[in-house]
């Protein structure tokens, strides 16, 4: 029996996932979401279309995948409906290659606005959040308040509704922040999704599919260092971002886990607040953000731009087990004079980042390269720099890249 394979973010996410899985889901049939929210963004470019996928899996441009949104997953109803509609507008067939997990977490107006309240008051910390209900859908979660996909489909769905709408509110008003909750649009939206979309018990049709001889990619969201146990806490996301979790994510043992792939740029980026020990300040980092495009594709916020931290990166392959390294970006380092690689922390570890911010970090200064390489296809023909630069790296990790991403586009890259 097969395993099912995993593809995750070893940064602080925006590593380029979405078209590592659309490249790679032509060799699957199943591409599975198992945890995260409407805060991914995974970007697809197919020749002059562009397609942001925030809850909907990366396999969906490819026909014949099908697409599933394990259980770990929080969903926003309208945020679904808006990419299903986006998708069909351009001839893509979504609802029949598209399944839900019943036991998939509902983000409800409530959550919303309880997001905005934290964030801007100042009551999470002030942590970045994107302000789409995803921390307090899974606050409701582990308190066992929530709603979940399933509970659309039973006959008392108003009265559950209902009575969750009315615990929010009572929050809401106690600090001042809302008296009422819109939810017009959503009740439409979850509506719809009941009628159009089919729910599945995802745990049972992904052993099922194993066993029946499928092959399952399992994509994550988000990136590890933003990992609710092991990333930079409290500035992390809601959710496990790692290998392991796609096994609570998705219903399966850990015995059923294939290769695990890890995504990683050529660079560091992250978004919102938190440590960032390669962070560049400068002119440096400006370029780097100007010519990699550098903002948030799901919130449009310029993202912090730095070195490749080697330190927090080998801590990501061993929490996650990577098999093979896919490095994105490495075109935006073109028409540099010289480059730099965060070896290692000086007084500190990533794994103490938390609760030791004050460190400083050992760099290997490289040569940079001139020569423009987007759209490079052929290893030989990178200039001498850039393959030293990767040599560098897989030494330091210790591990293959076995995909170097050259442009955003789908064919865009080298094969190892």
């Amino acid at each position: 029996m097969m395993g099912v394979d995993v593809i995750l973010g070893l940064q602080w996410g925006d590593e380029g996932k979405g078209k590592i899985v659309d490249l790679l889901s032509s060799q699957y049939d199943i591409i599975a979401r198992f945890q995260g929210g409407p805060n991914a963004g995974h970007t697809i470019i197919i020749g002059d279309k562009k397609f942001v996928l925030h809850q909907i899996p990366s396999g969906i441009t490819r026909s014949g995948v099908m697409n599933v949104i394990g259980n770990a997953v929080v969903l926003d109803p309208t945020i679904l409906l808006k990419e299903i509609t986006a998708l069909e507008a351009e001839g893509i067939e979504v609802r029949s290659r598209l399944l839900v997990s019943r036991k998939s977490n509902l983000i409800l107006p409530g959550h919303r606005l309880i997001d905005a309240w934290q964030e801007e008051s100042n009551a999470n910390g002030g942590v970045g959040s994107t302000k789409k209900g995803i921390g307090p859908t899974y606050q409701d979660k582990t308190g066992r308040f929530g709603l979940r996909i399933g509970d659309l489909h039973a006959a008392n769905f108003d009265q559950l509704y209902n009575k969750a709408k009315e615990r929010h509110l009572r929050l809401l008003r106690a600090v001042g922040f809302a008296d009422e909750i819109d939810d017009a649009a959503w009740l439409i939206a979850a509506d719809e999704v009941r009628r159009t979309l089919t729910t599945v018990d995802s745990e049972i049709y992904i052993n099922e599919a194993l066993n029946a001889g499928k092959r399952i990619l399992a994509e994550g969201a988000q990136g590890t260092l933003l990992d609710i146990d092991f990333g930079t806490y409290p500035f992390v996301t809601s959710s496990n971002t790692v290998t392991a979790s796609a096994c609570t994510g998705l219903g399966i043992s850990p015995k059923k886990i294939g290769k695990v792939y890890g995504v990683f740029k050529a660079y560091s980026t992250r978004v919102g607040e938190g440590p960032f020990p390669t962070e560049l300040l400068d002119e440096t980092g400006e370029m780097i953000r100007k010519k990699g495009h550098e903002f948030g594709s799901t919130t449009g916020r310029p993202r912090r731009c730095g070195w490749l931290d080697m330190d927090a990166l080998k801590y990501a392959i061993m929490l996650n087990g990577v098999d093979e390294l896919f490095m994105m970006k490495i075109d935006v380092l073109s028409g540099m004079d010289s480059l730099s690689i965060g070896e290692a922390y000086n007084n500190n570890s990533f794994a103490g980042l938390s609760f030791n911010k004050d460190v400083t970090v050992n760099y290997t200064q490289m040569q940079g390269w001139q020569e423009e390489i987007r759209g490079t296809t052929d290893y030989n023909k990178l200039p001498d720099a850039a393959k030293t630069y990767i040599s560098q790296i897989e030494k330091l990790a210790g591990l293959p890249i076995s995909l170097i991403s050259t442009g955003p586009e789908r064919e865009e890259g080298i094969r190892k």
